[in-house]
């Protein structure tokens, strides 16, 4: 009895291709608390509906973290059904590491330390990264960043050192005009920053010819850098779909634990 229980509890929370319509039903419950969680934490803010809502606020807030506990416990002690978490302790212990596990402790954690805590009431907005779990949409940009993150580390890596060249040209470029704004190169980061993404909200600029020549190049190559990531997310998200249309084989994120999958390995499980 036990071990039919862990075993159906396993293909409902973790195996939703085993679960049948108990694992649908479960995964769109799940879906429409995080997006009650989310409108609820959104209109707290509002001291007025705070105000005068707050006994439905506090009921929203036991319900879904009493459903989240829940789902997080059943995952965590059925995991065990899975060959790859098998053992009873340590395979416990891998399971709950695993980053999308992790994002589920921290989305309940808020409520047990004390939601007086301000920084308890931001991480309860980690709830919104569960939908990673149960959006078609989300699991797709999961994959997609999975994808080309070696391309986007690389731009970004680009990207640091334009940032770094061009603050440490405008420091020595305006440090003796403007010896509050340009007082470092790390102060004048904030001016690179701003510049690169083309931002520019006005706050700090250069006066002197030099600065301003430094400026224009910089704002130039800020238009180029940042088309860079746009160009390989939108190759991505085109090759991705019609991969997905086409049903060809190709290598996923779990979206119970967030490994990579191949086709061949969940024919095979």
């Amino acid at each position: 009895m036990y071990s039919r229980a862990k075993r159906r509890a396993h293909q409902i929370v973790n195996s939703p291709e085993d679960g049948g319509r108990a694992s649908r039903v479960f995964d769109q419950t799940i879906f429409v608390l995080i997006g009650l969680t989310a409108f609820g934490i959104v209109l707290e803010t509002i001291e007025p509906i705070r105000q005068a809502a707050a006994g439905a606020f506090a009921v929203i807030e036991v319900v879904t973290v009493a459903v989240f506990s829940l789902e997080y416990v059943l995952r965590v002690w059925s995991c065990t059904e899975d060959p790859d978490f098998a053992h009873p302790l340590l395979g416990r212990l891998r399971f709950a590491v695993q980053p999308l596990i992790l994002v589920d402790l921290l989305a309940i954690l808020p409520f047990y330390v004390g939601q007086d805590l301000r920084f308890a009431r931001v991480l309860r907005l980690l709830r919104l990264m569960k939908l990673t779990r149960y959006s078609e949409s989300m699991s797709i940009i999961g994959d997609v960043l999975r994808s080309r993150r070696d391309s986007l580390i690389s731009t970004l890596f680009v990207g640091f050192v334009l940032l770094l060249f061009a603050s440490s040209l405008m420091y020595l470029a305006e440090r003796e005009a403007q010896p509050d704004g340009f007082s470092s190169i790390p102060a004048a980061m904030w001016w690179g920053m701003v510049t690169l993404t083309t931002v520019g909200y006005g706050d700090l600029f250069p006066v002197t010819p030099l600065g301003r020549g430094f400026g224009a190049v910089v704002a130039l190559l800020g238009i180029g850098l940042f088309a860079l990531p746009a160009g390989i997310l939108g190759s991505a998200f085109v090759e991705e779909l019609d991969r997905r249309r086409a049903g060809e084989p190709d290598a996923r994120i779990c979206p119970h634990c967030g490994e990579e999958i191949h086709d061949d390995e969940g024919a095979g499980a």
